[in-house]
């Protein structure tokens, strides 16, 4: 039986054609002006998940294979 995705890990994480896992820095809502010229850059890019969630997150949004 195929597993349903899971939208909550749909929206926030997404799989390269590679099948790496990007997310968004965290922190980016508000509050932004007290942070220095280096955090601000680096918020604007996508960051690389560790890889001890890979497997998790590949099979919540439905790329990896459940066993």
């Amino acid at each position: 039986m195929k597993l349903k995705t899971h939208k909550m890990v749909a929206k926030r994480f997404k799989v390269t054609k590679k099948g790496k896992i990007l997310k968004r820095y965290a922190g980016q809502d508000h509050f932004n002006t007290r942070d220095s010229g280096k955090i601000t850059r680096k918020k604007r890019r996508d960051i690389k998940v560790s890889k001890s969630y890979d497997r998790t997150v590949k099979i919540l949004v439905g790329t990896g294979a459940a066993k």
